[in-house]
């Protein structure tokens, strides 16, 4: 069974654009994940520790056919191809990548929760979300657009870049 799921990932560690077009092409590899679609890139302020440098963010909407753990087992998986190190909760990175969402499961277990917790409190993740939300998902993009306009922190998202990544699927437009 197909399932459509949403990806966050960001950057703020070495070449940003770079690691997250890799990210992009080593998820797009993955047995059973087909990327559909890809948010634009955008420079977005650190939470958290945010004595570092800014963050590119984005968001990709994938269909797979895998359960959503082992989805996010693959993740992780790139995440260490792609030099992740957890040294500092929140603290710079290479790569970070969050599963944000597999069609409409809640799932809450020791290692994945979904929704992804903190989704519906960032902008960093709702903008570029809201940009590659599925059309055919209008209860999922309503609730998006009004979690958005609660957040006193959308100033700090701003777009960047259109994503121009075109190995093996048509890129986002806008």
């Amino acid at each position: 069974m197909t399932q459509t799921a949403y990806i966050g990932l960001g950057s703020n560690l070495g070449d940003r654009e770079q690691t997250l077009m890799d990210a992009v092409k080593h998820i797009h590899q993955l047995e059973g994940v087909a990327v559909a679609y890809c948010s634009s890139l955008y420079e977005t302020d650190p939470v958290g520790n945010v004595n570092q440098p800014a963050f590119l963010n984005m968001v990709i909407r994938v269909k797979t056919s895998l359960d959503p753990d082992v989805l996010l087992q693959q993740m992780l998986a790139v995440e260490l191809q792609l030099g992740r190190v957890r040294e500092v909760h929140w603290g710079p990175r290479t790569i970070d990548l969050d599963l944000l969402r597999v069609d409409d499961k809640i799932i809450n277990t020791e290692l994945l929760t979904l929704p992804h917790p903190f989704m519906r409190e960032r902008a960093f993740v709702l903008v570029p979300l809201l940009e590659c939300c599925s059309t055919e998902d209008e209860t999922f993009r309503i609730q998006i657009e009004q979690d958005l306009l609660g957040l006193p922190d959308r100033e700090g998202v701003a777009r960047w870049k259109t994503c121009n990544w075109q190995d093996g699927f048509a890129p986002s437009e806008s």
